[in-house]
């Protein structure tokens, strides 16, 4: 989905992380402190650190493929009306176009093992944009509007 607003990252806050699962604790600690500074109330906070656990879980196992192959570059720019998150990695290439949505109808023993994580994603972010950046970056930004509601969309 591309993102129907500019997201501006400049006086960002970024941190850098170890590609390890070991790492997602000190992810959400940084998530946690930066959305609360942007004045997110405390469901958006869950929301994004959710949504940010799962995209540094999917970085490490898909991008990756195995933990201490790269490094997560985290930067948090909090908004006038939200919280931008930029996660980039340096693994394998992203076309969330390939990921079927899940059949959430499906009983659970016929839905697949994954593809949850880029639905709840998408549920919990307000914009969700990924690229594929010259060099071999992979870029998510993600955007949670402070009012909860998503850009031009009622809820």
């Amino acid at each position: 989905m591309m993102s129907s607003r500019p997201l501006e990252i400049s006086d960002a806050t970024t941190r850098i992380f170890p590609g390890r699962y070991s790492s997602l604790a000190s992810i959400g600690e940084f998530i946690r402190s930066e959305a609360r500074l942007s004045g997110l109330d405390d469901t958006a906070i869950y929301q994004v650190e959710m949504a940010v656990d799962e995209a540094c879980s999917n970085i490490i196992e898909h991008a990756y493929g195995a933990e201490d192959i790269g490094l997560i570059d985290c930067t948090c720019q909090r908004q006038p009306d939200g919280l931008t998150v930029v996660l980039k990695d340096t693994g394998k290439p992203f076309d969330p176009e390939a990921v079927d949505w899940p059949n959430l109808k499906a009983s659970i023993e016929e839905r697949a093992s994954h593809g949850l994580g880029l639905f709840f994603i998408r549920e919990w972010m307000d914009q969700v944009e990924f690229k594929a950046m010259p060099g071999g970056i992979n870029m998510l930004t993600l955007y949670k509007n402070r009012r909860g509601k998503k850009p031009g969309k009622k809820k």
